[in-house]
């Protein structure tokens, strides 16, 4: 299996030359020349373990890394999790709800920076490289990218988020971690701003090199491939229905993504129903095939507080029949224009996503109303899904995604009048000391940050 640029101009790499450039060298994002189809093994997969599991499906996308090292590399990353099927299935109501925040910063995106740090480990030490990764976060990623890196050779990890626009649990999960080889960069601006700046230092092709840059956001494939993983693990534990419906709360498109090439692989999802907070323009472009750059608006799901959808990227390349030219036209409008659009007739091609959008309001709501029915307390994220599916969903099985523990929102949760969950690892938080940078929204100053700190 060989990766390729959503752009064009980047293509024949292996998995693990993909996993170390990150984003594209040519601006566009990385994905597979093909999409296995695993129609005919999935019979076979049905009493695996979750490690098994994931072996067996990142194997179809993994040449250059032994079997036996994947299965070690998976088994690793998922020591850390706090329950034995990593990714268990609960009975909410008559919704099955997939709970990812079972991982050390408990978000779903441990189940993929797990991963990719025990990767990267791997290969640095293979080649006796070291790397400085450089990310963004408007929340969750940055600790879960933290914690898959801290104190691993080889490795510094910078991470920018917008000063003050994340939550206090959020930044101390960050700010707490005294390994040397983590740094903390909080920005002065909106996390669109960090996720800019990022663009731009990976676009420096020469500093990107000369300083081994790497990404850990989900422009990287392996985040991806590594969530697609419990789509399937999250349909034998439902019963493997023939046809079932997946609502995603999402913001960067990543998740849901992950979701697409589950089905493209052959999982019978019918139809996916994308959940977006009040900066809805993932539904303003389900809606109208218009991509068009909003104001950030601060909600009580700040992970989706996001006007800019990094992978749309990868579903249009595919959208517009692997054309890298056209992909490349559209970003470049999209970029100069702040709006592009995608033809009509493409539209029709694929009618596979729905989607909606919940405000606050209807947020706080239906954590308060699940919690009166059922008692299982959604965290903000997860309840934006579940509002957008009660007027959305079909007659078949419908699987939401849970991205958080409810423990790292209890001001939302605390609003919405239900009692506040805790949990051991956040408790003690606010004892630790704390360690950040703050800089303006400058890219120069970022750079600048990370050859001074790398040099030590």
């Amino acid at each position: 299996m060989k990766y390729r640029s959503t752009r064009g101009g980047v293509s024949g790499l292996s998995f693990v030359e993909a996993v170390m450039m990150g984003l594209a060298d040519d601006g566009g994002l990385l994905v597979p020349d093909s999409i296995p189809n695993v129609s005919e093994e999935m019979a076979s997969w049905a009493d695996a373990s979750y490690g098994e599991l994931a072996t067996a499906i990142m194997s179809r996308y993994i040449d250059d890394i032994p079997h036996e090292v994947l299965s070690e590399l998976v088994r690793t990353a998922y020591a850390s999790f706090d329950h034995p099927d990593v990714t268990p299935v609960v009975q909410v109501g008559d919704v099955h709800v997939l709970e990812l925040f079972h991982g050390p910063t408990l978000a779903f995106k441990d189940v993929a920076l797990q991963f990719l740090g025990a990767v990267f480990e791997w290969v640095l030490e293979r080649d006796a490289k070291a790397i400085n990764i450089v990310g963004a976060t408007s929340g969750d990623t940055g600790s879960a990218a933290i914690a898959g890196v801290r104190g691993k050779r080889n490795i510094n990890i910078f991470i920018m988020f917008p000063e003050g626009r994340t939550s206090p649990t959020q930044e101390l999960q960050m700010t707490t971690v005294s390994d040397a080889n983590v740094h903390n960069i909080g920005v002065e601006g909106s996390f669109d701003d960090c996720q800019s700046i990022l663009k731009e230092t990976f676009s420096d092709i020469e500093f990107k090199r000369a300083h081994s840059l790497a990404a850990v956001n989900s422009v990287n494939w392996t985040r991806v491939l590594a969530q697609v993983v419990y789509y399937f693990f999250a349909w034998y534990r439902i019963g493997q229905p023939a046809q079932f419906e997946v609502c995603v709360p999402t913001g960067n498109f990543g998740n849901i993504f992950a979701g697409y090439i589950a089905r493209q692989m052959g999982l019978p999802i019918s139809r996916f129903i994308l959940a977006t907070n009040e900066n809805d323009i993932l539904h303003r472009f389900f809606s109208t095939g218009v991509y068009s750059r909003g104001e950030v608006k601060q909600t009580h799901s700040p992970a989706m507080d996001i006007q800019v959808s990094s992978n749309l990227e990868r579903y249009l390349y595919f959208l517009m029949g692997c054309s890298g030219e056209n992909v490349r036209q559209f970003m470049a409008q999209f970029v100069n224009e702040g709006h592009a659009e995608i033809p009509m007739n493409t539209r029709i091609l694929d009618d596979c996503f729905h989607s909606g959008a919940a405000d606050n309001e209807a947020t706080l709501k239906t954590i308060r109303d699940v919690y009166d029915e059922t008692g299982y307390v959604l965290d903000p994220h997860t309840a934006v899904a579940m509002h957008v599916a009660s007027s959305h969903r079909g007659d078949g099985p419908l699987l939401v995604l849970s991205t958080a523990h409810p423990a790292k929102f209890s001001e939302a949760i605390g609003l919405a009048g239900v009692p506040v969950v805790g949990h051991p690892s956040l408790d003690q938080l606010s004892e630790l000391p704390t360690r950040k940078q703050v800089i303006p929204a400058d890219v120069d100053t970022l750079k600048q940050t990370i050859v001074q700190l790398s040099a030590h």
